[in-house]
């Protein structure tokens, strides 16, 4: 999976730390042909094709209250009701 998504994204490095991994050993593992599919990274049993899954849905769950975080910041900015932010 982590392979497929390096070569989908066409940046190993952003796969990489998206899947809190070394770039090195997603690097090495996007160079062996032989890669197992049920786990992503044989050596490491730990990490299992649905456990990365779950990471990367994890992050973007963080990426999205982020945004979310900063928008309600963003509306009780301008709805202060001093006029500093409007245009007339």
């Amino acid at each position: 999976m982590a392979v497929d998504l390096s070569v989908v994204r066409g940046s190993v490095a952003e796969v990489a730390k998206e899947l809190d991994i070394g770039p090195s050993l997603l690097s090495k593992r996007c160079r062996n042909p032989h890669y197992n599919e049920d786990k992503v990274f044989p050596d490491n049993p730990k990490i299992s094709t649905g456990e990365q899954e779950l990471r990367i849905l994890r992050k973007k769950l963080r990426d999205a209250e982020l945004e979310c975080d900063i928008l309600k910041k963003v509306i009780a900015i301008f709805s202060r009701g001093d006029d500093t932010y409007t245009d007339s």
